[in-house]
């Protein structure tokens, strides 16, 4: 590798690390969200009642903000798609299907990467 394309390499990298740092955590959030949203995740989401699973969604590749149409604020709800897991065994069975479903803030719920 050429000296000339070792410096631009370092300098290339050293900008794009101090462009991140100038963001603050929500902005570093969200550029890792984006990442992640392009690159997907086998996620799974759980909604609880109480200390129960009630609900469980498979094969979840993101969870986005729903954002209002003329204001574009975020609203107080997630959406996505996912295989409802209705027996609750963390597998899709037959008949288990991908559903789109939405879930509010003070929905009590985790959201993960399958750990299979």
């Amino acid at each position: 590798m050429s000296k000339k394309i070792k410096h631009m390499a370092l300098i290339t990298t050293v900008a794009a690390a101090s462009l991140l740092s100038a963001c603050t955590q929500e902005q570093q959030n969200k550029i890792s969200r984006d990442i992640q949203n392009w690159t997907g995740t086998n996620g799974v989401l759980e909604v609880y009642a109480g200390e129960k699973v009630v609900r469980r969604f498979l094969k979840v590749d993101k969870i986005s903000t729903a954002l209002g149409t003329d204001d574009k604020m975020p609203r107080a709800y997630r959406y996505g798609y996912g295989v409802l897991d209705e027996n609750l065994n963390m597998q899709v069975d037959d008949g288990e299907k991908k559903v789109y479903f939405e879930i509010s803030d003070y929905t009590n719920s985790v959201f993960f990467e399958n750990p299979r």
